[in-house]
Formats: structure tokens, C-alpha cells, sequence
């Protein structure tokens, strides 16, 4: 059994005594850190007892944040012509300029004490916060280590570094800083728990368990207490990451009643019991848990993993006991839906429905969702609800043989609402909008009706009309955060960025402009849907700008993990921690960065392919043709436009500068980080290397989203105008690997294979990776059989008959005929001819993915029209004044989930 003192090794600390200690920050990025005592006496210029007592009171002013009356102490100090030039004072008054916000006049002079004093430790750490202030943390980690040189022993440093490696992820560096800790302060806690997560986090867990366990045989426990039971918990976490199931289960049993959370414990054996085989005993675990709560899907999987049922009604006979001992329990009932078929299914879903319907459960529909891709459930359920409506409507009750008092005249209502929900999932809209009209007509005052309506219009295509049945939503409970946020997002899918600002300024701070208030509190669905209408309505700019502070919000994310690192381990949250950790490693794989990296990366894409330059020489040339008398007319509006302009900006101005006024701290307030550069979009949309901006966001999703196909895709189109083969080769390769069968990827690898054979002069080995890879991808046949066989195997496929056809035509502009034959099938026979596919044809066509072909895709228009007759992109032209007043132009191309992929035309862009 090892003693701290093996751990640790015995340590002499007094010479430490008198030394300059900068303590720990509260906070990372304000730079709080406490002064004690005065500088060394190993500094190379020793300050006499005078000036030395008034850099004692500069600590004491840094410490207490009272940073104007340290700068008059260091005035002091330096106003003397033998200390002029003191090093440690120096850097003390750049400290505490950065604190004010000088930042330049800071690091001017903690440079230069760090050049009048190369061998203090205190120059060098100040050095190294005033680097972390601004971010660097690997300068700052420099820095720190440059310190230790000259106090190798120095506590506070020793944290601080510490801190950034565990920040930065160096993992082995953290190790041996938290060693050295230990060995200094062999009495803390946080020094054995520091050095344990290092090796966890190494994925040492032996010795990460045998530093605890030391650890833990130091603590005298005579109640519970909450500390020493999450430590008995880490302790566990480590075990069954390890793989130590027998040792686990015996450290639970062991300390049980030192642990204060009894039900994490009970998972934790039920779970490591059915690991071990042990499956009665766990069984009666999950059982007793199931008592304590019965809604919980894991228990019910539990107990069917350690009690394998061999048939369906030994399987339903667990969820029907539950249900008989539960009589409230949802999930008892419900699970069951998702394993029983034919009659059985029949039973059970009328039972549950019934009692929906009756309670009125809005929700019902998404509950029952996830059985929709059995058609033969589906069935049942539409028949089931059916009969509920023809019953209901004549006899008031859910089935006429049945006996008792009539239902309540709301269960006919909300099976109405269930079938608007059920054929607009269908896509069967006009059967949708009759029952949602019924339902209305029953009761117009519920709001769900109304955003059922929205919604089975965005499903159908009309997002202007869904918006404004989701604004009369919105209107009959304008208190309803959910349903402002819902129609803010209708009118940004329809363009209507304005709108939907004003829609969501309702619940955002006052004085402040929506847009900057929703940018403060990160809400990024709304940024993102912004970044999409911008992008709809070509403003480009604006469009990036949304999508670079989604990214800058990640950052920030990723920056306040420095708020915890010690926190976590003074109030010993240590499984909580390490959760922290492993989400920070992944953060940027979240959905939220994924849309806004997809965006930004295919509107820089677009910028590629037609530069913003060009449009403006077009602009030019629109001007050049008009005449003097309508010019006169075109720069007397533009004049009024910006005095217009000018006079909001002043007005904005004025508002900002009386929230300054009203905010202003103490003049001694230091200064929160490194202000960011200004998004300017102007500057964002004509950047002049758009492929190097796009790259930004291309690395850490290739990094952290691999798993999804788009990701490859992206990088391919931005590789292949950059003209990087080999990176061509490598994205298309992973995203076979994913979806060998994706129409995205099927344009990548035709485009990738004329790219490659119109390439000469190869280097040697580029060249024979490439025909040898290129081989394993094509095959033997050349890459228009290729492409041949690609439509072949994909005849029932809308979306890949596009892609193929689109190829075709790119390979042989003399097939067109052929080509538009492939992409404007309208067949029933396809399995996705829906509104969002159609839409993507329409595009291509318009977009001369096909080359010119007018009438065809006017034809093909008027052919979709009559098909999906509410998608307003196929509704024939509006009349000036309808034009006028609904702006059709903005809804073109409007779909969903805005999830396409920059389309490629006949030059392959």
C-alpha cells in the first residue's frame, strides 16, 4: 500500500515563503488573480524598503480591483530615477492597464520589464496572463514555462499552466504538472484528484484508480457526505470504463451507504449485474426501480434483457402488469405499439388512442409518428380514426355499440386535428386542409389548429401562406414565447427577415435591437434560419454574418470551460466534469454548427462561381443604357435612400451611446476580453479568397462530423475548385464508404472523373495513385456507361434520375433531349415525387444545369402545378398588384429543410 509520502516525496517549502504568489483567477478572461506578497529577493534590481512596501500596495490594489491607485503607486515607485526601469513594476503597471482595456500601452510595458528583467518569474507569469487575456493560450504556455525556469516550485503558476493544458488538451503535460502539485501540497484534495483525472483522461485507469483509492484511505468518513460519495462514484465511472464490471459491482456494494444517490446506484447494479450475466438479480433491481418510476423506457429494456421473452404475449404480459398496477402510466401502454402486429396492435392502439382523444392529448400525432413507416399500422390507425370521426359525428360516442354516457364534444375535435396531421404526413394536402377547416370551424379559438394549418401549408410548398396562418396563431396569444418563435421562424423560411425581427422583439431585452439581443443570449436556430433567408434573398453578406457568429458562439462555448476546471474539482463534481470535458472534444459536432458550416461553406461555393464583381459590372452596365432623364430620376432616389439611411444610423448612434451611458462602470472596472473584429458583410461577401474563408468552417466539421455524407460532399466541392485531385479523391472516397448510392455523390464522382482524365502532366506517383483509385471506384467501364448504369439501377428515383441526367448532359451536351426526358419524369411509380424533389428539378432547369430549355421547364412547371397545386414556386404568374403586395419572387426555391447542395451547371460549377 503506497503513503502520500511515496506519492509525493518529501518537499522543504519555506524557502518559498517570502515569494511572489499570483493566485488563481475567479474568472479567465478578467484576469482577477491575487498578489501577496513582495518581489523576490532574486530579482536582478531588489526595490529598498520604501518603494518595496509601495509595490506591496500595487498587489494589493490589483487584488482589489482598484487599478487607477496602483497605476499612482507604480508612478511612484517608477518616478524614482533608480527604478525607472524595474522590471516587476513594469510589468505590474501593464497588468494593470490590460485591466482598464489599454491593452497596447499594456503589453509595451510588460515587454519591456520583461527585457529589464529576463530572470523574474513574475515578469514572465504576468507575461503569460496578459497572453491568456487575449486567448493565446499556446504563447501563454510558453510563457508560464519560461517562469518555472526561475521558480520551479512556484504553486500558482504551476495552477495556471495546469489549467491551459488541460484546456489545450495536453493531456501528458497536464500529468506531469499535476505530479509536481502533488508533490508540493500532498494535503490538498484537489492535488490527488487532479493527478487521478490526468490518468483517466489518459485512459490509464489503473492508476488513476490506485491514486483514488490512496486518496480515499486519507479521508475519515463518519456521516454521508455528499463529496466523499460523488469521489466513490468517480471512482466507479473509472471501473466500468475499464472494463472492471466484478470490481465495480463490489465497490458499489461495499460504500452503498456512503453514497448519497441511491437510485444512480440501483441503475448502476442493474446494469453491471446483466453485464456479468447475473440477470435475475438484475431483473429484480430493474423491477424495483420500474415501482419507483414507471415511465422510464430503460427499466422496461432492462428487465427484457435479463428476462429474454420468447413470444409477443410474454413480452406484453410485462407492460400490461405494469399497466394494471399503474393505471396513469403512459409508457406501459404505448411502448407496446412499437413490437405487436395485426389484431393484437389493433387492440392496443384503439385503447390508447381512446384514451387520448378523450383526456385531449395535442401531442398525439408525434407520439404515434414513429410507427408511420409500417404501412399496415398506418392503415389500422387511419381506419381506427375514421370510425372515430363517423361515430362521434352521429352517435357521441367512439364506437355506437359502445355503453355509457356520450364522450365530450372535444374528442370529435381532436380527432380532426390527428387527421389533418395524419394525410398531411401522407401528402395528401387537400385532405389535410378540409379536416383542419372542420376543426377550426369547431372551435375557433384553439391555437394548434392554426399552426397545424401553417404547417400543412409549408409542407405543401407555400411558405408565404404558411407564415401568415402561423402569425394568426400567434396573434390569439401573443404572451406564447413558443408560438412567437415558431412564426418568427415561418417568416424567415419565407424571407421575411424584417418581420420576423419584429416578431421576436416581443420577448427580447428593450432598448436593444432584436437582432443584437438574440446574438447576446446565442440564439442560434435563429441565426442560422436568418442566415437561409439571407441567402434566399441573395444577400450574401448578411448571410455569412449569421453564419460567422453561430461560429464565434462555439468559441465562446468552447472558452468557458476555463470557468470549470477548478470549480469542478473544489466541489468535487468530478463525473459532471468529465462529461463537461468529453461534450467541449465534440461541441462543434452539434447540429447547430453543422447548418450554419453548410451554409457558409455553400454560399462561399456560390461566390465562387459567380463572384459579386461580376454583378456589379452588370449593375454598370444596366445604368449605361438608361437615359439622362431616368438616371436624373434613379440617383434622386438613391440620394433620399441614404439621407433616409444616414438618419436611422444616427438614430441607432444616439440609442447606442445612451445604453453606454446607462452601463458605464467604474472607471477602475476592468475590461472583458479581446474585443472581436466587426462582421462587417460587405467586407464577408467580397472577400478575396472565398475558398480559404470556406476552409475555416470545412476543417471542423471534417473533424468532428465525419459521420455525415454531406460533410465529404462539401469538401469535394470546395476541393474541386481549388483543383486539389488528391483532396478530391479523398473526400469522395469517404463518402462512398457512408452512401456508395447518394445522387450528391454520384455528380462528384462524374465530375471528379473528367477532372481527372483533362489533367496532364501529372507528377509520376499522383498519377499512378490516381489510376489506380479511380479504377477501384469505376471499375472497367468508362464514366458515361458508368453513369448509364447509375440511372438504370435508379429508375424509381426522382432525386437520382436528376443527378444522373444532369451528368449526361454534363458529359454530352448534344443528349439533352434525352436528359430532360430523365430529370422531368413525372411518374407515380417514383418513390419520391414530392414537392421538395420537384422543386430541386425546377431549379435545374431554370439554373441552365441543362442548358437553354424555356419551354420545357415551363412545360414541366404547369405539369407540377397540377400535381401540387398549393406549391406556389409552379403557381402560374400573379397578376402586377398581387405581385406587388405578396412578392412571389422571394418564395422561388423555398423547400423545408434548405438542405441542397450548390448545383453544378454544364461547365461543372
Amino acid at each position: 500500500m503506497l503513503t502520500p509520502a511515496q506519492w509525493c516525496g518529501r518537499r522543504h517549502l519555506a524557502s518559498f515563503r517570502h515569494r511572489v504568489v499570483l493566485l488563481c483567477p475567479v474568472r479567465p478572461f478578467f484576469l482577477v488573480p491575487r498578489l501577496l506578497t513582495a518581489p523576490p529577493a532574486m530579482a536582478s534590481t531588489p526595490l529598498p524598503p520604501k518603494e518595496n512596501a509601495l509595490f506591496k500596495r500595487i498587489l494589493k490594489c490589483y487584488e482589489q480591483k482598484q487599478y487607477k491607485n496602483g497605476l499612482k503607486f507604480c508612478k511612484q515607485i517608477l518616478g524614482n530615477p533608480k527604478y525607472s526601469e524595474h522590471g516587476e513594476t513594469l510589468a505590474m503597471k501593464g497588468l494593470t492597464l490590460n485591466c482598464l482595456g489599454r491593452k497596447e500601452e499594456a503589453y509595451e510595458y510588460v515587454r519591456r520589464g520583461l527585457r529589464n528583467d529576463l530572470k523574474s518569474h513574475v515578469c514572465w507569469h504576468v507575461f503569460g496572463l496578459l497572453q491568456r487575456s487575449d486567448k493565446k493560450y499556446d504563447e501563454a504556455i510558453k510563457c508560464y514555462r519560461n517562469a518555472l525556469k526561475w521558480d520551479k516550485d512556484n504553486l500558482q503558476i504551476l495552477r495556471d499552466l495546469s489549467l491551459l493544458q488541460i484546456q489545450m488538451r495536453d493531456l501528458e503535460g497536464y500529468r506531469d504538472t499535476r505530479l509536481q502539485l502533488l508533490q508540493l501540497r500532498p494535503a490538498q484534495r484537489a492535488s490527488w484528484i487532479g493527478y487521478a483525472i490526468a490518468y483517466h483522461l489518459l485512459k490509464d485507469y489503473d492508476m488513476a484508480l490506485k491514486i483514488l483509492e490512496e486518496f480515499r484511505k486519507t479521508q475519515a468518513v463518519k456521516t454521508v457526505e455528499y463529496e466523499h460519495s460523488e469521489l466513490l462514484l468517480y471512482m466507479m465511472m473509472i471501473m466500468k470504463e475499464a472494463g472492471m464490471e466484478e470490481q465495480a459491482l463490489k465497490h458499489l456494494e461495499t460504500y452503498d451507504k456512503q453514497i448519497c444517490d441511491v437510485l444512480e446506484v440501483q441503475e448502476n447494479k442493474g446494469d453491471l449485474l446483466l453485464k456479468l450475466g447475473r440477470n435475475d438479480e438484475s431483473a429484480a433491481i430493474y423491477r424495483e426501480l420500474l415501482r419507483r418510476n414507471p415511465e422510464n423506457r430503460k427499466y422496461y429494456q432492462g428487465i427484457e434483457a435479463a428476462n429474454p421473452p420468447k413470444t409477443e404475449e410474454e413480452r406484453l404480459d410485462l407492460y400490461s402488469q405494469t399497466a394494471a398496477q399503474f393505471p396513469r402510466c403512459q409508457s406501459a401502454i404505448r411502448l407496446p405499439l412499437d413490437f405487436t402486429t395485426g389484431e393484437t396492435f389493433e387492440r392496443l392502439a384503439d385503447q390508447y388512442m381512446r384514451k387520448a382523444l378523450k383526456k385531449g392529448v395535442p401531442p398525439l400525432f408525434n407520439n404515434l409518428r414513429a410507427m408511420y413507416p409500417d404501412k399496415d399500422k398506418v392503415a389500422i390507425i387511419e381506419r381506427l380514426m375514421l370510425g372515430y370521426q363517423e361515430s362521434l359525428k352521429t352517435a357521441e360516442k367512439f364506437n355506437p355499440n359502445d355503453e355509457g354516457e356520450p364522450q365530450p364534444p372535444t374528442a370529435y375535435l381532436w380527432v380532426l386535428y390527428y387527421l389533418a396531421q395524419h394525410f398531411d404526413y401522407l401528402g395528401d394536402t387537400t385532405k389535410a386542409l378540409g379536416y383542419i377547416e372542420s376543426a377550426i370551424e369547431h372551435t375557433p379559438t384553439l391555437i394548434e389548429l392554426f399552426v397545424a394549418k401553417a404547417r400543412i401549408y409549408k409542407h405543401a410548398g407555400d411558405i408565404e401562406e404558411a407564415a401568415r396562418w402561423m402569425d394568426e396563431a400567434q396573434s390569439r396569444d401573443t404572451a406564447d414565447r413558443y408560438i412567437n418563435s415558431k412564426c418568427g421562424k415561418y417568416m424567415l423560411r419565407a424571407g421575411k427577415v424584417k418581420e420576423a425581427e419584429e416578431m421576436c422583439s416581443k420577448f427580447t431585452r428593450e432598448g436593444v435591437s432584436a437582432m443584437e439581443n438574440l446574438n447576446e443570449m446565442q440564439c442560434m436556430w435563429f441565426q442560422s434560419e436568418c442566415a437561409g433567408a439571407y441567402r434566399q434573398l441573395t444577400q450574401y453578406g448578411e448571410a455569412l454574418k449569421k453564419c460567422h457568429e453561430v461560429e464565434r458562439h462555439f468559441q465562446e462555448i468552447v472558452e468557458d470551460q476555463f470557468d470549470f476546471h477548478t470549480y469542478c474539482m473544489r466541489k468535487m463534481t468530478l463525473r459532471a466534469y468529465i462529461s463537461l470535458l468529453r461534450l467541449e472534444d465534440i461541441i462543434r459536432k452539434h447540429p447547430f454548427y453543422f447548418k450554419a458550416a453548410k451554409l457558409a461553406l455553400e454560399t462561399y461555393i456560390h461566390l465562387v462561381d459567380h463572384p459579386l464583381t461580376d454583378e456589379d459590372k452588370a449593375k454598370d452596365l444596366e445604368l449605361e443604357n438608361l437615359s439622362p432623364k431616368e438616371l436624373k430620376k434613379l440617383r434622386s432616389k438613391q440620394r433620399r435612400a441614404a439621407k433616409k439611411a444616414a438618419i436611422l444610423e444616427e438614430k441607432k448612434h444616439q440609442q447606442e451611446m445612451q445604453q453606454q451611458k446607462g452601463k458605464r462602470k467604474d472607471p477602475d472596472t476592468e475590461q472583458d476580453g479581446p474585443k472581436e473584429d466587426d462582421l462587417v458583410p460587405e467586407k464577408l461577401a467580397k472577400v478575396e479568397n472565398p475558398l480559404d474563408e470556406a476552409m475555416k468552417f470545412l476543417k471542423p466539421i471534417q473533424m468532428f462530423a465525419h459521420e455525415r455524407i454531406e460533410t465529404h460532399l462539401l469538401a469535394f466541392e470546395v476541393y474541386y475548385r481549388r483543383g486539389k485531385l488528391l483532396l478530391m479523391l479523398q473526400a469522395v472516397k469517404r463518402a462512398v464508404t457512408l452512401d456508395p448510392n447518394s445522387a450528391w455523390l454520384h455528380e462528384c464522382l462524374v465530375r471528379f472523373s473528367k477532372a481527372v482524365s483533362e489533367k496532364n502532366n501529372l507528377p509520376g506517383p499522383v498519377s499512378t495513385v490516381l489510376k489506380e483509385e479511380t479504377k477501384a471506384l469505376f471499375g472497367e467501364v468508362d464514366i458515361k456507361q458508368f453513369n448509364a448504369n447509375f440511372i438504370k439501377r435508379n429508375s424509381n428515383s426522382l432525386q437520382h434520375l436528376l443527378a444522373g441526367a444532369k451528368m449526361l448532359y454534363f458529359l454530352d451536351p448534344q443528349s439533352q433531349d434525352r436528359a430532360l426526358e430523365l430529370a422531368t419524369d413525372l411518374s407515380e411509380n417514383l418513390i419520391d415525387r414530392n414537392v421538395k424533389i420537384c422543386i430541386k428539378v425546377y431549379e435545374a432547369l431554370s439554373s441552365g444545369a441543362f442548358g437553354k430549355c424555356e419551354e420545357q421547364t415551363e412545360t414541366y412547371k404547369t405539369q407540377c402545378h397540377q400535381i401540387f397545386p398549393f406549391a406556389r414556386v409552379f403557381m402560374p404568374p400573379k397578376s402586377e398588384s398581387d405581385t406587388v403586395t405578396q412578392e412571389d419572387g422571394q418564395q422561388d426555391g423555398q423547400t423545408d429543410g434548405q438542405d441542397g447542395h450548390p448545383e453544378v451547371d454544364a461547365n461543372g460549377s
